[in-house]
């Protein structure tokens, strides 16, 4: 098993800047010649973004790291089940920057950016550099929308990556929701930390301190990810006493096997991370290599199932295509029996009948 604490390991070259460019990737080493034309196509409908922190991570590039951000010719196949907005971000958007899909929380939006551009992204028609950031008029109408309706008791930053913002306009944004008095949960999802950690720094962790309850969700893969710099920038934002949630996506070729998933949860506790979710898939357009069935997907959480302890237990779910909304689809451990008694599974897989409930 991997040690979650091991440090990172050097990529093909030494990497000081970010890489954009299929030029770029060819430079690092990290691509063959050959493709060279095919990922120029690929080049024209997404976004190539590889900081060197996270490129340094990259031992070859079909490695669990090098996989997920390394363009393929692949993205240009569109599946039939694949779709430019998989959850229906678009339809759930009243007004621009903000997305409201449940009764008591909204999505805020305030930048398209990223510091990686995942290649299995669900928002990979809508991030990249032409994004951009919400200008002063749009975020003012995003923020008076939140303040208007007093429904809304939790704002989920998102995007696009919310640490992608400046301090400053991170501290005015943060200023805004608090003088809502039906504010009171603010979380922040962000690949920041593990993706570009110097970026999450003191006047960063500063500017996310906050009177509201506050939440940091890293967006994190695999175990190799969490580096002593990143812990260190985690780190840098738990000291104020925010909690450090993860959510990570179950990936073909990156976390699908019994040993990476339990290397990942492990490492995430250790870096006092609690895992949070592991998302399903989202079947955006080109990322077919990435998936794995759902059935799949149960059976390598039961594996795991009493071998690391329920700290490190995340919420499998699937974002419901069309805006409907997570659900959770956990391995299920119930059944009843012809003689109407229930049933339950134990981790070493023996089953054991439970006396009938009364009522």
């Amino acid at each position: 098993m991997t040690s979650a604490v091991n440090p990172p390991r050097s990529g093909p070259r030494a990497i000081t800047r970010t890489l954009r460019s299929v030029t770029d990737l060819l430079d690092a080493g990290l691509v063959p010649p050959t493709q060279a034309p095919e990922l120029e196509q690929v080049a024209r409908q997404y976004a190539t973004a590889i900081p060197p922190a996270f490129a340094s991570l990259i031992e070859t590039p079909d490695d669990p790291i090098g996989r997920q951000v390394i363009p393929h010719p692949s993205e240009c196949h569109t599946e039939a089940a694949e779709d430019p907005d998989p959850i229906g971000d678009d339809a759930l958007s009243p007004v621009p920057g903000i997305v409201h899909r449940y009764a008591d929380r909204a999505l805020l939006k305030p930048l398209l950016v990223c510091p990686l551009y995942c290649r299995f992204c669900f928002r990979r028609e809508h991030v990249g550099p032409g994004g951009g950031v919400l200008d002063d008029a749009a975020l003012a109408r995003a923020l008076d929308w939140l303040r208007t309706h007093t429904d809304i008791h939790e704002v989920v930053m998102t995007g696009g990556d919310p640490l992608m913002l400046s301090p400053r306009r991170m501290r005015a944004i943060m200023t805004a929701l608090e003088g809502m008095a039906h504010i009171h949960t603010i979380r922040i999802h962000s690949r920041v930390p593990v993706a570009d950690p110097e970026r999450l720094d003191a006047e960063m962790a500063e500017a996310l301190d906050t009177t509201r309850s506050m939440w940091l969700v890293v967006h994190v893969n695999h175990a190799r990810e969490l580096t002593p710099q990143a812990r260190a920038a985690i780190r840098r934002v738990q000291a104020r006493a925010i909690p450090v949630l993860g959510q990570s996506v179950l990936l073909r070729g990156v976390n699908d096997t019994p040993e990476a998933m339990e290397d990942l949860l492990r490492a995430q506790v250790a870096a006092r991370i609690r895992p949070y979710y592991l998302h399903q898939l989202d079947p955006a357009p080109g990322t077919a290599r990435f998936h794995v069935p759902i059935r799949e997907g149960q059976r390598l959480l039961a594996g795991l199932r009493g071998r690391v302890t329920g700290i490190a237990w995340p919420t499998y779910v699937l974002d419901i295509p069309g805006g409907h909304g997570k659900v959770p689809i956990a391995p299920d451990y119930l059944h009843t029996g012809p003689d109407g008694h229930l049933r339950v599974r134990a981790p070493d897989g023996t089953i054991h009948r439970l006396a009938r409930e009364r009522g």
